[in-house]
């Protein structure tokens, strides 16, 4: 299927760049990264296991960890902020990380363009922007064609996976993923987090701020 996107889901600001993050970029991007290149990807060139894509990995720490953590899955991080990126590359480097790939691209561009359909077992949006004023929520990432997007890629049994503090994007989310005639929610309403999931640091700012963190896990089902 084809998703035109008119509005990003993101802004790029003028994120100030460590000298290490930097140095990271330049050192290991062609070791751990895949150029955006507009065409589909052959997955076993690169990925030697079920392949689960982050989508806004921000800093990469919970990203790191899961894939530390489960060395039989392969998974693929995508980013647009330069920062994240550059921390990740190093604690890849770091931790010898070999089952972590990463692409700086919009990520609805990489997975409409470069990602075969019914080949990845998951996808994990941890705590995308929810743009929670009203004339922002145009922005929101989770919408009924960006889902479609991601079921086209999904095998048939694999995994999307969402959280989210803010519960009016909960909310949307749970509406949106319902809809959908190929997904089926593997809980009753809200999902429990998985011991696997290590907490991010939007998490812990929400949680701070009180905020109720919502889970989301639905399988495709055909």
């Amino acid at each position: 299927m084809e998703y035109k996107q008119n509005i990003k889901s993101y802004v790029l600001r003028a994120s100030r760049i460590s000298s290490g993050q930097k140095l990271a970029i330049e050192k290991y991007s062609e070791k751990h990264c895949i150029k955006y290149s507009g065409q589909k990807l052959d997955i076993s060139e690169y990925f030697s296991h079920p392949l689960c894509i982050e989508i806004g990995f921000g800093m990469g720490t919970a990203t790191a960890q899961i894939a530390h953590r489960n060395p039989d899955k392969s998974f693929l991080g995508i980013e647009v902020h330069l920062p994240g990126i550059g921390r990740l590359l190093s604690k890849i480097e770091e931790d010898g990380i070999g089952n972590l790939k990463v692409i700086n691209h919009d990520a609805v561009e990489v997975i409409e363009t470069m990602i075969p359909e019914s080949s990845v077992e998951g996808f994990h949006i941890f705590f995308p922007d929810p743009w929670p004023k009203t004339k922002q929520q145009k922005r929101r990432l989770i919408n009924q064609e960006f889902t479609q997007l991601l079921v086209s890629r999904l095998k048939v049994g694999g995994y999307i996976y969402m959280a989210t503090d803010w519960e009016h994007y909960a909310q949307q989310m749970l509406r949106v993923l319902s809809a959908n005639q190929d997904l089926q929610n593997e809980y009753e309403l809200w999902a429990e987090k998985p011991i696997w999931r290590p907490e991010t640091a939007f998490e812990s700012k929400g949680k701070k701020k009180n905020h109720i963190i919502r889970e989301l896990y639905f399988k495709r089902v055909k």
